[in-house]
């Protein structure tokens, strides 16, 4: 659970306003591997970038993640880099009060010492600034002058990957981005940072130490998968099993409390959730997903119909009279292959 900082509706208002004038000014410095809340920039482009760039050159990634980034930006910095390049006093003064407003929770105001306000309008904004000096502008650098070889990096808001060529700037960036966040009162989660071998020689490597398979990391609900086939190297991205099995929990949920609402209705609501799904999770290399996903979900409905009467389950013909007047939509894809959309280095 996380304390929201919702604004009030004038707030709102003001947020959006100063959002309008802040975004323009900082699209044009704000790095090409940024992919979170800003204009043109989306998930999917996120982890298209990602995927193309596993597939050219890199044979290890840095899973990396910053322990309670929102909780603990740092207002002093944070004043400092909005200085950088807004002039206006009062705007800047009007920002550091947003970050400052607080929390409330039973009628209680808590003061914030430190973090951005989760729920506001501007808050991503504000985020984003922030990460630009503390990591974008400094990994660019780095990758610059201290890389042996090629460094790709692609971040949606504090979620960031880093691939490498040569597993040496895996262990040396590791290190100096553990020195760079505990400058700006930040740090790595250490349970949840990892360095994998991963990508098109992942397997070889592997096999060469005696290992079993290639690891696997997470990134905006997908698990990537190092996948060897016999044409060559293909890049699995799967539904995350922890996404999955978040997201069937609430459905389990909401069909009990749906159980004695009629038929149609519960088709109506169960084809929207799969349509969502589908539109989000729909990428080529996810069949298996998509349809364990309708699966669980099917199964969950019968469960619930079964316990409408006295019987411990439906019978087959049962099932199949359901199916025929109130079909789920079935799997598909939404999402083309990342090389096709991204189309860049």
């Amino acid at each position: 659970m996380r304390p929201l900082g919702i604004p009030a509706i004038e707030d709102k208002l003001l947020q959006q306003a100063v959002r309008m004038v802040l975004e323009p000014i900082y699209e044009s410095v704000f790095m090409g591997f940024s992919y979170g809340f800003w204009p043109g920039r989306s998930l999917h482009r996120a982890l298209d970038a990602l995927a193309v760039a596993i597939g050219k050159k890199v044979n290890g990634t840095l899973d990396a993640d910053i322990r309670a980034f929102f909780d603990n930006v740092d207002h002093g910095w944070m004043q400092r880099f909005v200085e950088h390049r807004i002039g206006d006093r009062r705007l800047v003064r009007l920002l550091m009060k947003w970050l400052k407003a607080g929390v409330m929770e039973e009628g209680q105001l808590h003061a914030v010492e430190a973090g951005t306000p989760q729920g506001g309008v501007i808050s991503p904004l504000l985020a984003n600034i922030y990460l630009h000096y503390v990591l974008d502008l400094w990994a660019h650098a780095w990758r610059k002058k201290q890389a042996r070889a090629e460094v790709y990096l692609v971040r949606y808001a504090d979620d960031f990957v880093v691939g490498f060529k040569d597993g040496r700037d895996a262990i040396a960036m590791r290190k100096a981005l553990r020195e760079r966040l505990a400058r700006f009162a930040l740090e790595m989660h250490p349970e949840k940072t990892r360095l994998l071998r991963f990508g098109r020689y992942a397997w070889d490597r592997v096999e060469n130490r005696g290992q079993e398979k290639p690891g696997t990391f997470d990134f905006l609900g997908f698990t990537h998968i190092s996948s060897r086939r016999k044409r060559g190297f293909l890049l699995l991205r799967q539904t995350s099993r922890k996404k999955r099995q978040a997201k069937l929990g609430e459905i389990r949920k909401e069909l009990r409390r749906r159980r004695h609402a009629s038929l149609s209705e519960t088709h109506v609501w169960l084809s929207s959730v799969l349509t969502g799904h589908y539109n989000y999770y729909g990428v080529p290399s996810n069949r298996r997903g998509l349809r364990t996903f309708r699966a669980h979900v099917k199964h969950a409905w019968y469960r619930q119909l079964s316990r409408r009467g006295q019987r411990a389950q439906l019978y087959t013909r049962d099932k199949q009279r359901v199916d025929e007047r109130f079909p789920l939509p079935k799997p598909r894809f939404t999402h083309p292959w990342p090389e096709q959309r991204f189309g860049g280095p």
